[in-house]
């Protein structure tokens, strides 16, 4: 089997690591009801995308 002759520092691992980081996401305004969405999806407060309502939501 495959032996690594020298142990990888933990310097090393880490900065190979710097971009497994969560990205946060990134959330616009819903221009029917003013919530936070995620962009090009249904608005879930509403129902409406790109003006129009798509979804009909049960309150």
């Amino acid at each position: 089997m495959a032996v690594p002759k020298q142990r990888t520092a933990k310097s090393r691992r880490d900065r190979r690591r710097s971009h497994h980081a969560l990205k946060p996401k990134n959330l616009v305004q819903c221009s029917n009801c003013g919530e936070m969405r995620l962009p090009h999806r249904v608005c879930p407060n509403c129902g409406h995308y790109k003006g129009r309502e798509v979804v009909v939501v049960e309150e």
